[in-house]
């Protein structure tokens, strides 16, 4: 049986660009693949076909021949003038075809697709880890801001080669295991399974000559010194992007980013809720019955004075607006609550004791139900004890 033109199997023109034929190959490949057509017996065989065409159609020189000589140019009987030797759909020509419709079929999904440019291969510089530190503030320091300089572990840029790696600032070479691609691929029956490079950790190429500094790394460590500029209202679980700041990318490759945790101490007077803040503030029996002013610390030092009515209770709140903790990104100030806590006064004096039985006694006398309470009560207890 005569074989079909290749730029007739494709559907395309004999003057079609390398983009024209790959996009009709990858429709092609799409549309006759033995997995979306298990119910058509000569799908196989078409993709096949198709595989057989593009692998003559998309290298430069095969095209060329068979451009000048038709089919003849892979026959046996070619000699010196056929290209490269042999059929272009024997076994390896056909795994070759296969992994490049592996990769136009499923490299936008695994990220691996590169440019027309690119020579196949990746690029040796590898982006670097990101970091992250956790920073503890006082609540005081999370009111105000602060600028606050930190030491950070990491991995920077080597003097010796200036991150590329190799002695002397050498050029890297292209990996021969991979060729560059930083892939290798193993046939195994009709699949193609691919995986990083041995040789030279998936980068695509080597040092031949490492620098001394850094063994062809490109980095080492160090620790870093940065100043932190920490914005007022922070809280715990804020968390501050410094960009570049991480560790330096492999072999001149781009430095990641540092991540700064934020944890607010605890504090010994307030508490806080978001941008609120809660204390505690003792008041004297006299006062909490009387009324009258007292002052309570803020948090930026100072200290308010506050009015509290007469006949307060322990457990009242008291509400003092903007004495709270500041927006973090605008907006204002929340909220300072105070809680009174009435003090039982301890340690009396007899003349104070006095007083205040004196104050008992009174007020038995201006609350008849309450003194026939307790009356009841005292009766109650006698009758048990007789």
């Amino acid at each position: 049986m005569a074989k079909r033109d290749y730029y007739d199997v494709l559907g395309i023109q004999k003057g079609a660009s390398a983009d024209e034929i790959k996009k009709a190959y990858r429709s092609k490949a799409k549309e006759f693949h033995p997995d979306r057509n298990a119910d058509n017996p000569d799908a196989e065989t078409k993709f096949k076909e198709a595989n057989e065409a593009y692998e003559v159609l998309k290298d430069g020189d095969k095209k060329a021949a068979y451009d000048r000589y038709g089919h003849a140019a892979f026959e046996g009987g070619m000699g010196g003038g056929g290209p490269r030797g042999g059929h272009p759909g024997q076994q390896g020509d056909f795994a070759s075809a296969f992994s490049d419709v592996f990769d136009d079929l499923f490299g936008d999904f695994m990220g691996q697709r590169g440019g027309a440019g690119a020579g196949g291969g990746r690029s040796r510089a590898a982006r670097g880890s990101d970091l992250r530190y956790n920073l503890r503030v006082s609540l005081e320091e999370a009111f105000s801001g602060l600028q606050k300089t930190i030491n950070v572990p990491t991995s920077v840029a080597c003097d010796g080669c200036d991150g590329s790696g190799a002695e002397g600032g050498a050029e890297p070479a292209t990996c021969p295991t991979c060729s560059g691609m930083g892939k290798v691929r193993a046939q195994q029956g009709f699949f193609t399974v691919e995986r990083t490079c041995p040789t030279c950790s998936g980068l695509g190429q080597i040092i031949k000559n490492p620098c001394k500094s850094c063994g062809g790394n490109g980095r080492v460590h160090k620790d870093r010194s940065l100043a932190v500029n920490i914005p007022a209202g922070v809280e715990t679980g804020t968390r501050i992007r410094l960009s570049g700041e991480g560790e330096a990318g492999m072999r001149g490759g781009p430095a990641g980013d540092l991540y700064i945790f934020i944890e607010v101490e605890p504090h010994a007077i307030f508490e806080r809720e978001a941008s609120n803040l809660f204390c505690r503030v003792p008041v004297s029996m006299a006062t909490a019955a009387l009324g009258g002013d007292i002052e309570v610390p803020t948090i930026d030092g100072g200290r308010s004075r506050v009015k509290i009515p007469s006949g307060s209770q322990s457990g009242r709140q008291m509400r003092l607006r903007s004495k709270g903790m500041p927006a973090l990104r605008g907006g204002g100030a929340g909220d300072m609550f105070i809680e009174l806590a009435v003090e039982t006064p301890v340690n009396l004096t007899s003349r104070q004791k006095e007083i205040l039985r004196e104050f008992e006694d009174l007020s038995e006398d201006n609350n008849p139900e309450s003194k026939s309470f307790f009356s009841s009560v005292k009766n109650f207890w006698d009758s048990m004890k007789g």
